[in-house]
């Protein structure tokens, strides 16, 4: 059965992990391998993240991740989750996801966040280390994108003058990232679609969403909210598998919270899950959503219906690609049974 008949209300956003002793360009060549497979099993977009100065991650340039798989892909959509805004100029945003449209017309997604996706120094060394404050300028700056993509600018601003070419009459599908509630306020009152990080703040999610509905303004006629959630999840009838990739995101975790940025070595990860400590701390935290594909499945519908959301972001780090891909297509089976 094609994409193209059977497209499920599933998305994944992936890292770009890469894993014990390979190189970037391994790692690369694995996240084409993970959109194929998700382009395969009937997923709708395959997204990549822009993180900083982490030497266990390849996802520094979104933009050219999304290119390069968009070259080994034919159907999914494609694109950044996010472009972290107050890193780039919309002027060059705009550039880029137009040429990308050009390269790959009706497949691409941008999502913008307001964070800097990195820690202090890195952003200010992308700023330029001019100063201000990201959150204040995050408005202005989406309104300047929205502009050059074709929205256009009032008359007499100094900006009307110029083109973001190539010129092209398709946007890219755009989103507003957020784990706090400002990302889904934001989106609802600019009439835009929301993507919400259940994997980084559970329990403001489902909230956070449903107000997102109630309080959207169209920006055009006809205009409706479309709402998407990440969920970090990960399906497998393999006890021992979901106890390592529970444990790697763990790890990660608390190795990015004591400045630590190396790939995860496999022994460290299934020497912690089997340790007492992690044994003692697991519980169902509402984090992570992990079991026998049929269960997994249930509860991202049970989500996806509590939340009001058009679809479900499946977020699988930090585990060997060969279980991650395994764990997207049974995922699809379970979710098509039970849908």
């Amino acid at each position: 059965m094609s994409v193209a008949d059977d497209v499920l209300p599933l998305a994944v956003l992936d890292f770009v992990g890469i894993e014990h002793g390979e190189s970037p360009s391994a790692a690369i060549a694995g996240a084409v391998s993970v959109a194929q497979a998700v382009e395969a099993a009937g997923y709708r977009r395959y997204w990549v993240s822009e993180h900083h100065n982490m030497t266990s991650l390849a996802c520094s340039a979104p933009e050219l991740l999304t290119a390069h798989v968009g070259a080994h892909t034919s159907r999914i959509r494609v694109g950044a989750a996010g472009i972290m805004l107050p890193n780039h100029a919309p002027f060059k945003v705009a550039e880029t996801f137009r040429t990308l449209l050009a390269m790959y017309p009706g497949r691409i997604d941008l999502a913008l966040g307001r964070a800097p996706g990195t820690d202090p120094l890195t952003a200010h060394v992308l700023r330029r280390g001019v100063a201000g404050d990201p959150g204040a300028e995050f408005p202005g700056q989406v309104g300047e994108l929205l502009a050059f993509l074709g929205d256009g600018f009032p008359a007499g601003h100094p900006y009307a003058q110029l083109v973001a070419a190539p010129l092209v009459e398709e946007r890219p599908e755009l989103f507003v990232l957020g784990s706090s509630p400002y990302g889904p306020r934001f989106a609802a009152v600019n009439g835009l679609s929301a993507v919400f990080a259940h994997h980084m703040s559970p329990d403001l999610a489902v909230e956070a969403l449903r107000a997102y509905r109630r309080e959207f303004t169209a920006r055009t006629d006809g205009a409706t909210p479309y709402a998407a959630m990440s969920v970090l999840a990960f399906a497998s009838d393999d006890e021992e598998a979901i106890g390592e990739f529970e444990a790697a995101w763990t790890l990660m975790i608390q190795n990015i919270t004591r400045g630590i940025r190396e790939p995860l070595r496999p022994d460290d990860i299934r020497a912690f899950a089997r340790s007492p400590q992690f044994r003692a701390a697991r519980g169902d935290d509402g984090r992570m959503v992990t079991g026998a594909p049929k269960s997994v499945a249930g509860r991202l519908l049970e989500l996806k219906q509590e939340a009001q959301v058009d679809e479900i972001v499946v977020v699988t780090p930090n585990l060997d690609r060969d279980r991650r891909r395994d764990s997207f297509a049974a995922l699809a089976d379970a979710w098509r049974q039970l849908a």
